[in-house]
């Protein structure tokens, strides 16, 4: 299995800095892997599990009967797995973090946004770092593995199968594993079949603008739940919604969110795609590579979700992907095409927009100046480490 150098690390310096600790992400991401890891470092073996709790098991939970009395004695590393399935015990976590000394460091994980996972998390505010641990990232697996990935996806058990065919399998069971159990687990109330018929429709919107009024309307749905199921599958990490960026330009621009796919495995999967060779003769290649590169350039970048948008205007075109945070003013365009072009809505978001500067990355090695203000930018620049 690869061994996620990076992300250990910052956990392990973030355990030296908070006295909570949070890794949040989808189900077989790797957090349990990564936890063991860390046990392992703290002298925490499977023999000793006085200082480790899976919310899973019944075990576990009983030993968390009274979660006072089970935790307040306990010292050095305490790992706390599946935490969404207790929600209770973070205002517990805040008294115990609060304790002269720090006699004990919580590392817990959890299968949702930090949103879902805690209500009030304001209770733990200075005391706890979150740290997403998604699926293989390509900055992790390197550029040789690149057509693998965007196949594959990076959950580790797809990514690692011995065959497409069984990564696909995999990834079958996954879908309906999420739907059957791991969204009731969450506490979520929600039809796996209806859950399955909208992803499967987000899965056609995909790269495209939502439109949830439509999304009712075929599933023959409201409005209301519509966006609720919409809702539950970003914050399980299946699904982006990116926003618009909006300014006063003058023009209609577009005021809707795109939508995601996260994983690009996920989103071949829901396509019906199970070979590489099928993948460039689909009819979805286009903005199947758009939602691969977006996730992992954001996630090269480390920019945060509410940073990230894209910018359209109606009927004229629009602009992939923009970094709008304080001193970032970054634009970015994303096309499967060899010869990177200035086109009609890079112009337009140039004349329109403030940004100095419009990148294309694209499949090629090489990056090079189209104009003064355009940048075919190469996917070993756009990746490199320090990029």
């Amino acid at each position: 299995m690869l061994k996620r150098l990076d992300l250990l690390g910052d956990i392990k310096v973030s355990m030296t800095r908070f006295p909570v600790v949070a890794l949040l992400g989808p189900r077989q991401s790797g957090k349990t892997t990564l936890a063991r890891e860390i046990a392992a470092s703290h002298g925490i073996h499977s023999g000793q599990t006085l200082n480790y709790f899976d919310l899973e098991s019944p075990a576990s939970l009983n030993r968390l009967n009274e979660p006072q009395l089970a935790l307040e004695s306990l010292r050095g590393l305490v790992i706390i797995d599946e935490i969404q399935r207790m929600p209770g015990l973070f205002p517990l976590l805040r008294v115990l973090a609060d304790r002269p000394a720090r006699p004990a460091t919580f590392l817990i994980l959890g299968s949702a946004s930090r949103e879902l996972v805690i209500s009030g998390s304001e209770s733990l505010a200075g005391r706890i770092k979150f740290i997403d641990v998604l699926p293989f990232s390509l900055a992790e697996v390197g550029l040789g593995q690149i057509n693998h990935l965007w196949l594959r996806g990076g959950f580790p058990l797809s990514f690692t199968a011995d065959s497409d065919l069984t990564s696909e399998d995999w990834r079958g069971q996954y879908v309906r594993s999420f739907l059957e159990h791991d969204i009731r687990m969450l506490g979520i109330e929600a039809s796996p079949v209806l859950m399955r018929r909208l992803w499967m429709m987000l899965c056609h919107f995909h790269g495209q603008i939502l439109n949830t009024a439509e999304l009712a309307r075929s599933l023959d749905i409201s409005d209301t739940t519509a966006k609720r199921y919409v809702d539950i599958l970003c914050s399980t990490f299946m699904v982006r919604r990116l926003s618009p960026w909006f300014e006063n330009v003058g023009k209609r621009q577009v005021k809707s969110p795109k939508i995601y796919i996260r994983d690009s495995g996920i989103f071949h999967h829901l396509a019906g795609i199970t070979s590489y060779a099928q993948l460039q003769v689909h009819p979805s290649l286009g903005r199947s590579w758009e939602g691969f590169i977006l996730e992992e350039f954001i996630r090269q970048k480390k920019i945060r979700s509410e940073d990230c948008y894209f910018w359209g205007v109606h009927s004229q075109g629009e602009l992939d992907l923009l970094f709008k945070a304080p001193g970032m003013n970054e634009a970015y365009e994303i096309k499967f095409t060899k010869t990177p072009k200035i086109t009609p809505s890079i112009q337009l978001a140039l004349d329109s927009l403030k940004v100095k500067k419009v990148q294309i990355i694209y499949p090629g090695n090489e990056t090079y100046e189209l104009s003064k203000q355009v940048v075919a930018l190469g996917l070993k620049d756009a990746f490199a480490k320090d990029s």
